[in-house]
């Protein structure tokens, strides 16, 4: 008996699908009896359930006895292994894949071996120790190089710490190929903003506006100082007033500039209501 594998159907599927799957991943296996290729991948699938412990689950679901469940998950041929992490289909394919290939899809679903010194690291940044994160985020690297994340963090920390070079570098390397491709194009961003927003006075910028509105150059570096201070909404708002007065200004500097911070803001769910009111704004003053 595989203690790690299991026949399951519609009226357990919450229970050993749904609510396992917040412990540990859970793949599923729709498959028939007709079906040639399900008799190929299922013994690979069970092989692997055994040879990993418990590190995932199988659950092995005849869809024509459980068509109802098949048709919710929008199982249009077999097999079809879904995969449910923390309750929610996560990945899936379709075919008799060979075992490398099954192999490769177990182990994307797994936690890092270097998730708990990532987590580490972030508490230690929440408490004002970039050293220590950064040291912690090295370590973990040496445990898993291909830590996407991990590599993320670490740039974030270098931007944080003025080391421009050191993050540019992380993020050109992952440019091409990253998964997490909002957060890069956010830390881009950033480095964008560092670079053309360093050094400012606020106040001084301000003045000049206060004292010429069509300074444009205040306006825009007042906006890169802004945004540098999470003070994005006055930030967005000079930005726009540059492209209102002269949208082609400096090869449409603002307009990038804006775009640039849509970026820099587009995976933080609490910028949402910001970025779509500027967005519009922007194109009705484009149009």
């Amino acid at each position: 008996m595989n203690p790690f594998a299991f026949d399951g159907g519609t009226a357990d599927f919450q229970e050993k699908v749904i609510d396992a799957s917040h412990h540990a991943p859970v793949l599923v296996d729709f498959w028939a009896e007709w079906c040639a290729p399900c008799r190929v991948l299922k013994p690979i699938l069970e092989k692997l359930a055994a040879e990993y412990g418990g590190r995932f689950m199988l659950a092995k679901l005849n869809s024509d006895q459980n068509q109802e469940i098949a048709a919710r998950c929008g199982v249009r041929g077999i097999p079809n292994v879904k995969a449910f992490v923390h309750g929610k289909l996560v990945d899936e394919f379709t075919g008799a894949l060979p075992e490398a290939q099954v192999r490769a899809f177990i182990d994307s679903l797994l936690p890092s071996p270097a998730e708990p010194l990532r987590i580490a690291a972030q508490e230690a940044r929440a408490r004002g120790d970039a050293e220590v994160a950064a040291s912690l985020l090295a370590d973990a690297l040496q445990l898993d190089p291909a830590n996407e994340a991990v590599r993320l963090d670490l740039a974030e920390i270098h931007i944080d710490n003025g080391q421009s070079g050191a993050a540019q570098a992380i993020l050109d390397i992952l440019a091409h190929k990253a998964r997490d491709a909002v957060r890069v194009a956010a830390l881009q961003a950033r480095l964008k903003l560092v670079a053309a927003g360093g050094g400012a006075d606020p106040a001084a910028l301000a003045a000049r506006i206060a004292a010429n509105s069509g300074d444009l150059d205040a306006r825009l570096q007042l906006a890169h100082a802004l945004a540098l201070a999470h003070d994005y909404r006055p930030a967005l708002e000079h930005l726009l007033e540059i492209v209102r007065r002269d949208r082609k200004w400096q090869d449409e500097a603002a307009r990038k500039t804006m775009l640039d911070l849509f970026a820099l803001l587009g995976g933080n769910a609490q910028y949402d209501d910001l970025v779509r009111e500027f967005r519009i704004q922007l194109a009705r003053t484009l149009n």
